[in-house]
């Protein structure tokens, strides 16, 4: 949402869970399984003395978390800190139960990195401030009068990565949050379930005249668990502030909530500064250092990434950026897309034959049907098979397009092949000439002043004449075809 007078300033903190099996400093676990939250546990069954905060107790560092954090590190171009020191963030909240949360603060693991990402005026970078660990929070439960405590999440692991001050729109926003997703997905390290919270967002969001250098008074939008409702927060947040300065008003420092319902922030407490948090060294844990040689062999183990990926499909895949950074928002997209494309390419496409149908359906009528499930495509009834055989049968005028899509239709509900579909349907694209041409006789029949225009000259009714055959013929007319002996029947 742009305003003629002002501009936005957007930074962004995300909160990723780690996906690591015990917690950052107690062995209780940390994760069920894929997309599955500890709060589903029993209410305070996954909890022990050192995340239940009982005094006397002590953390002790999982190593899988620092290797985590490296990771991510390294795949936003972050300098990766080799000595690392944990800090006491103080403050009072129910479902904190030590009064304080461990975290870093002078000495985070990662620093000074950046994110690529695609948008509508073009590619930006998004510069990342820091990357640092820190223990997750419990759970309130809010009742009528009353607000119940769970424990199970807390002492799970987080890393929280604080973008730059670089973002200017709501777009971007949601790009860079989408970008981001996608490195910690494929990485491994975070499942990104947003509904589950494991991968949610605080946006500080400031706006200031056009032209002028010094920024406005921020407000933070807090833990915001979708990319529309990040968009939509910010949105409606800058329209705010604008609001609010052109009336003669002062933007306040607060920390805000989205209400999805009613597409408003509300004010919620007054924003906390550093020294609010009165932060210390840890004194329960020793700083950790961190040799070079377990960076590099990290780096050496890590998966081609989103930016990789994207530059791939453009030079080897032949396809187009947007497309690029479609297919490459989701893991599980993209190697649905590599795996279709590796069997066509084996029964002996060509790339550039291969890569853009299989694409076009991939972002398109794929797409469509599992934002209407809301599903991912790994959990839908259609595999790879399934599109390398509409591709082929397209290609080969056994299908027309409207066919093809039917066939989808029935793939999505049933899971069962192209071709059993095909042939039980009846969707086999018509290429016989003699039944083409009584077709036409019939249309020709039907519809004789319409031909005498066209054999007058009055081309435009071809599209009309086409479409009756492909009435007369249920869809099944191969187009191609039909066209030609509708020109040369009827125009003689």
């Amino acid at each position: 949402m742009s305003h003629p007078e002002f501009e936005a300033v957007i930074g962004l903190e995300v909160h990723c869970q780690l996906s690591t099996q015990t917690k950052i400093f107690c062995g209780c676990q940390a994760r069920l399984s894929e997309g599955k939250s500890v709060s589903d546990e029993a209410v305070n069954s996954n909890t022990c003395p050192v995340c239940a905060g009982h005094p006397g107790s002590l953390p002790v560092l999982n190593k899988k978390v620092v290797e985590y954090a490296i990771k991510a590190g390294l795949a936003t171009h972050c300098t990766i800190n080799t000595k690392n020191i944990f800090a006491r963030k103080n403050y009072f909240y129910p479902d904190l139960p030590k009064g304080y949360q461990i975290s870093q603060y002078e000495y985070p693991i990662c620093e000074h990195g950046w994110l690529a990402l695609e948008t509508s005026a073009g590619p930006k970078k998004v510069s990342i401030t820091r990357i640092h660990m820190e223990e997750d929070a419990g759970k309130n439960l809010h009742m009528a009068g009353f607000s119940l405590v769970n424990l199970n999440r807390a002492c799970v692991p987080l890393i929280e990565i604080v973008s730059g001050p670089d973002m200017k729109s709501s777009e971007e926003a949601g790009a860079y949050l989408r970008a981001l997703h996608a490195v910690v997905t494929y990485l491994g390290i975070c499942d990104g379930n947003m509904q589950e919270g494991n991968f949610r967002c605080d946006a500080n969001v400031s706006v200031m005249p056009k032209g002028s250098k010094k920024f406005g008074t921020r407000a933070e939008i807090k833990n915001v668990n979708s990319f529309k409702f990040v968009e939509k927060a910010i949105d409606y947040e800058i329209a705010r502030q604008v609001e609010v300065i052109q009336g003669g008003g002062k933007i306040v420092q607060e920390t805000r909530l989205y209400d999805s319902q009613k597409n408003v922030t509300i004010s919620m407490r007054s924003k906390e500064e550093a020294q609010d948090y009165r932060y210390f060294p840890e004194p329960d844990l020793i700083p950790v250092v961190i040799e070079p040689t377990w960076i590099e062999s990290i780096q050496n183990q890590l998966p081609e990434l989103p930016e990789q990926k994207r530059a791939k499909y453009i030079s080897e895949y032949l396809l187009s950026a947007y497309d690029s950074g479609v297919l490459t928002q989701s893991k599980s997209l993209a190697v649905f897309f590599e795996e279709t494309v590796a069997i066509l390419l084996k029964r002996g496409m060509d790339v550039k034959s291969a890569a853009k149908p299989v694409s076009n359906w991939l972002t398109g009528e794929l797409a469509r049907l599992c934002n209407e499930e809301g599903i991912d495509v790994t959990t839908s009834q259609v595999k790879p098979e399934h599109i390398a055989d509409l591709v082929l049968l397209v290609q080969k005028a056994v299908l027309s397009s409207t066919g093809a899509k039917q066939v989808m239709a029935t793939v999505w509900r049933t899971g069962d092949s192209v071709e059993k579909i095909v042939e039980t349907e009846g969707l086999r694209q018509v290429s016989d000439t003699g039944a083409l041409e009584a077709a036409i006789d019939k249309v020709a029949a039907a519809f004789p002043g319409q031909v005498a225009e066209f054999r007058g000259g009055k081309e435009k009714l071809l599209g009309f004449l086409v479409g009756q055959v492909m009435k007369e013929t249920q869809g099944k007319a191969n187009p191609a075809m039909l066209q030609e002996l509708i020109k040369k029947k009827l125009s003689s």
